[in-house]
């Protein structure tokens, strides 16, 4: 059992400290000079039950580099290959009235020209992107064929004798989508996915993987790349099909997938059919663990558990739970949260009674005919701290909602929001107090409800759309464009953008767009992307860091429409200290009108960047980027599963990764610059960033579910004072960038002068639930946080803030959790449990 006995604060230490006007209160407390004997804390309390999650920092060699493709040499200009005049059918494109539903009976994915490539391997020219297994290797579909092996060599094919199940590719140089069309494929043995894979059936007639009744194996789709640790499988999805087991006995241990990944990965629009009353049958499980973000929009019917989740942190959202004993098992999760789900005749719905869950989040969620709805323990401290909000429990009878240790501590509807664990609210205890079950208000924003639901929207596939809606952006006559990672496609795409906006959805095949100025994103764009198409930046352009330029702008200030991208990536191929790689304007005439799908950012760490050659040394020789994503006031935006990953290690081989990127996501989306408008952060992860990864700046209305975040394993004791936070960004750009200045830690403090995890100023109705913020280095050095010593000093600032409502906040090595102008301080000592410190609600109303 993962329990830690409740320590207290000193009393007479709080009051004295609060004695204080605020903001010198504030600065007293942080000065973490002055504290450092200070009997304010507590002990630490050391963790010897439950072993550390160690990050694995290997990547896969990519043996088969094609040394040609530097881009940072400087992007080659285009050879025009027709008149630079746009044609007639291009200029009466302007008004054709935006794509057109037509509700086809045929995908447009399967019938689009694939020309995808992979440029940083040799002969990448020639890679196969998109494989059919039907047409380019054989699968039947036919319900009774054995398609095992036909399918399996769609996943391994390679090129030069390298397959993609021989790990030297490295994990961006295999990009692959293995299309199933429509039919039922028999599979007598497990399918094995590498990173880089994308399984995806079509979405109009969803094809089925099914088991044969001889299936020899316990598992029918490895998801987890074998040559790699969990923490370490990313960029690998699975969409659009039906999987079944009902060939199988039904009292068999099988599993129908094995999803043991991490970030940058896609779970979605898939059905999981198992036989009903069975005690074997599992729909997806984590047996190896994972750092993941975000799963959804799925239906799983039958089995004895649904989901059996063993991960750091995740998000399950708009899941169909029925017919399973138990819907979700949380073998472990230090950070969970639960939305738009639904269950239905099951014995317990969700299963959190391992003693190996830091907190759990269920929102907007529903049971039906369900004896549990949730199955706890009561710890009397943050483990397996439990939020229920808007939650219906229609079980009837002796039907419970939460059963804590075994006693029926909750029936019925809940409301509002009802917590179990440690809170802190206005005017309450300093030490804050543990609840067993008590309710609270959460004025939800109406800007960001739908039917009285936070609003949530699945992953666009513009299956209504026929092929004749759609371009392909390296097809259109006259405006070449190559994505090989050498041509400057800046001008082409930027002509191609503006001329089919609001007419055409545009695809961009798998490649390396090189960039060399802004590309804008018009109102009316659609952009969809394949196995994580990249955009990647170079050139002087972006080279001033206090004059940043954006390498993607979406729309302009004041713009009202649609914009939305999915399966990109965004990157930069040389050290760039002003390049903001996204940065978003426009706001959403509807809500999702705005919005992007399984999307992602990395800096450094792969093939293709000098980033990932030149940055083993200092940090401040390495400021690689100026931001990530900067969500602008004007904005509103519906973003799901993003990882913004500055790299912590090399994807592709064994450099070494100190990148100092300046910022993570800048949040300044409020509903009084755009027209009363919500923003929506649902599955995402920020991560390894120098000055914060999350920063809500002047930010109203915003809805966060599930945000996941790392430090920089290079700050702390080891480094020199020119990288102590605000450097090497120094100095702070507080305006108009809203950075933080690092005012309240002494001069030399490297402990205190690491990345806010989250970083709020000025902010109102921000409505934040399931925070996983773990320090694992100081210094690189990993031995430093293990335990829970305190390796870092602080994770969440609150200043000048109101109606901030926090839910599930978890950390992992960090001495105070949540500070603030307001004399806020919650510390881990007072709150242990999951990997270190855990509150079940932070509410900060003012």
């Amino acid at each position: 059992m993962h329990l830690f006995p409740l320590l207290f604060l000193a009393l007479a230490e709080i009051v004295s400290a609060r004695s204080l006007p605020a903001v010198e209160q504030r600065r007293s407390i942080l000065n973490t000079t002055a504290l450092a004997n200070n009997s304010y804390y507590p002990p630490i309390p050391v963790n010897t039950n439950f072993a550390d999650f160690v990050p694995n920092m290997k990547g896969i060699p990519l043996i088969s580099i094609n040394e040609s493709v530097q881009p940072w040499n400087g992007a080659i200009k285009h050879v025009k290959t027709a008149p630079t005049p746009r044609t007639d059918a291009l200029l009466a494109a302007r008004s054709c009235g935006g794509p057109v539903v037509t509700n086809p009976g045929t995908f447009w994915y399967e019938q689009i020209t694939h020309n995808g490539i992979s440029p940083f391997i040799n002969d990448g020219a020639s890679w196969p992107v998109f494989r059919n297994v039907k047409t380019n290797y054989g699968a039947a579909g036919d319900g009774s064929t054995d398609d095992t092996d036909a399918i399996q060599n769609a996943i391994n094919a390679g090129i030069n004798g390298i397959t993609r199940d021989q790990n030297q590719l490295g994990t961006t140089g295999q990009p692959a989508v293995i299309y199933l069309p429509r039919g039922v494929y028999i599979l007598s043995k497990p399918l094995q996915l590498y990173v880089g894979t994308v399984l995806m059936g079509d979405p109009l007639s969803p094809p089925t993987l099914k088991a044969a009744s001889g299936f020899n194996g316990n598992v029918l789709i490895y998801g987890k790349d074998p040559h790699q640790d969990a923490t370490t499988n990313f960029y690998i999805g699975v969409k659009n099909l039906v999987f079944d087991s009902n060939n199988i006995n039904k009292d068999t241990q099988f599993t129908i997938i094995d999803w043991s990944v991490s970030q940058a990965t896609q779970l979605t629009n898939c059905v999981f059919n198992m036989p009903s009353f069975s005690s074997g049958h599992t729909g997806i499980s984590m047996p190896e663990g994972g750092s993941g973000t975000y799963l959804g929009d799925l239906q799983i019917n039958g089995g004895v558990v649904g989901i059996d989740m063993s991960n750091q942190q995740y998000m399950v959202k708009g899941v169909a739970f029925k017919f399973s004993t138990t819907g979700i098992k949380l073998s472990h999760c230090f950070d969970c949260i639960i939305q738009d789900c639904t269950f239905q005749d099951h014995s317990v719905a969700i299963d959190m009674t391992s003693n190996s869950v830091g907190s759990l989040v269920v929102l907007d969620s529903s049971a039906q005919d369900v004896g549990t709805f949730v199955a706890t323990v009561n710890t009397g401290n943050g483990a397996s701290s439990l939020i229920l909000e808007n939650v219906q429990n229609n079980g009837g009878g002796s039907a419970q909602t939460v059963m804590a240790s075994g006693n029926a501590i909750l029936a019925g509807n809940v409301a509002d929001t009802w917590v179990m664990g440690n809170t802190y609210t206005p005017g309450g205890s300093p030490l804050g107090s543990y609840v067993g079950g008590a309710t609270f208000t959460t004025p939800r924003s109406s800007n960001l409800l739908q039917n009285g639901n936070y609003f949530t929207m699945a992953p666009p596939t513009y299956q209504e759309y026929a092929l004749d809606q759609f371009i392909n952006i390296k097809s259109v006559s006259g405006l070449p464009v190559f994505g090989d990672g050498v041509t400057d496609d800046t001008a082409n795409i930027n002509s191609i953008l503006s001329t089919y906006a609001n007419c055409k959805i545009i695809f961009f095949p798998q490649g390396t767009y090189l960039v060399t100025n802004t590309i804008f994103v018009p109102a009316g764009s659609r952009i969809v992307g394949e196995a994580w198409s990249a955009i990647s930046a170079v050139g002087s352009n972006f080279w001033n860091p206090t004059s940043p330029v954006p390498m993607v702008q979406v729309g302009n200030a004041g713009d009202v429409g649609v914009a939305q991208i999915s399966d990109m990536l965004f990157t930069v191929a040389d050290v760039l200290q002003g390049c903001q790689l996204l940065e978003i304007n426009i706001a959403a005439s509807n809500p999702g009108d705005v919005g992007l799908w399984n999307s992602h950012f990395r800096v450094g760490g792969a093939a293709g960047s000098k980033v990932q050659t030149n940055c083993a040394g200092s940090p401040a020789d390495c400021k690689a980027a100026f931001g990530l994503l900067h969500l602008t006031a004007t904005s509103s935006a519906y973003i799901e599963d993003m990882w913004g990953w500055t790299a912590d290690h090399d994807l592709d081989g064994g450099n070494g990764q100190n990148i100092a990127v300046g910022r993570g996501a800048l949040i300044e989306s409020s509903s009084a610059s755009n027209g009363g408008r919500g923003t929506w952060l649902v599955g995402t992860a920020f991560e390894h960033n120098t000055l914060y990864q999350y920063n809500f700046h002047n930010a109203k209305d915003i809805y966060a579910g599930m945000q996941q975040s790392e430090t920089p394993y290079w700050q702390g004791p080891g480094f020199a004072e020119d990288v102590l936070d605000p450097a090497p960004w120094a100095p702070a750009l507080v305006t108009p960038y809203g950075d933080p200045d690092y005012s309240n830690c002494g001069g030399g403090d490297s402990q205190c002068r690491m990345a806010w995890f989250e970083y709020i100023t000025s902010s109102t109705n921000l409505f934040l639930y399931a925070t996983g913020f773990w320090t694992f280095f100081n210094g690189n050095d990993l031995s430093n946080c293990n335990n829970n010593a305190a390796c870092q000093t602080n994770a969440i600032d609150i200043q000048g803030s109101s109606a901030i409502y926090m839910y599930g906040v978890n950390t992992k090595s960090n001495l105070n959790m949540v500070t603030g102008d307001n004399g806020l301080l919650v510390t881990m000592n007072n709150n242990p449990g999951g990997w270190g410190g855990v509150v079940a609600a932070m509410l900060a109303e003012g």
